[in-house]
């Protein structure tokens, strides 16, 4: 079955030739450099820089509307063939709102509170960027139940950063 998996920048190259992924998303500051692993093709790749902030900050660039729609039409192009492979620096927070709200794009039908309880289990320093939650709650029409669902999960474990995991694109119950 198709699935997401979520890697920080660290475990990427090791991610990829373990996952056997053949697209990946990159949710990084702009000007970071990222060794494309040689299992992406450049046309596979999709890379947003942003800053992991919740709030506009003077000289960062916060996640916005055009970020989120780029994501959901990658994802959407993705063919499922292989793992999709998500990261940012850490894995905790950018990778995971990202993971997420692709997930939720590609199962309309999928209960956010279920993936938002799956998430956590597999990701127990997981803590998903919550304007990224926001936009992608927005723009995929959940009316706050993307958003409610990321908060009820509250903030994950402290880590320097997370350890690559899995998140199906169906909750099993």
């Amino acid at each position: 079955m198709p699935h997401i998996i979520v890697t920080p920048l660290s475990r990427l190259a090791e991610t990829a030739t373990r996952s056997g992924a053949r697209d990946m998303v990159t949710l990084i500051n702009m000007g970071t450099p990222v060794e494309r692993p040689a299992e992406i093709a450049e046309g596979r790749h999709l890379f947003l820089g942003f800053n992991d902030i919740i709030e506009p900050a003077d000289g960062m660039t916060p996640p916005g509307a055009e970020h989120v729609h780029s994501l959901i039409a990658f994802g959407r192009n993705w063919d499922r063939q292989a793992p999709l492979l998500v990261h940012c620096y850490a894995g905790i927070s950018r990778s995971t709102a990202g993971a997420y709200i692709t997930a939720l794009a590609l199962n309309p039908e999928l209960d956010e509170v279920s993936l938002a309880q799956t998430l956590r289990r597999n990701a127990p320093s997981a803590t998903p960027n919550s304007r990224l939650v926001a936009l992608g709650d927005d723009i995929l029409g959940r009316k706050g139940r993307m958003v409610d669902a990321i908060k009820a999960i509250g903030r994950g474990e402290d880590a320097f950063e997370g350890t690559p995991f899995i998140l199906p694109l169906a909750v099993q119950p």
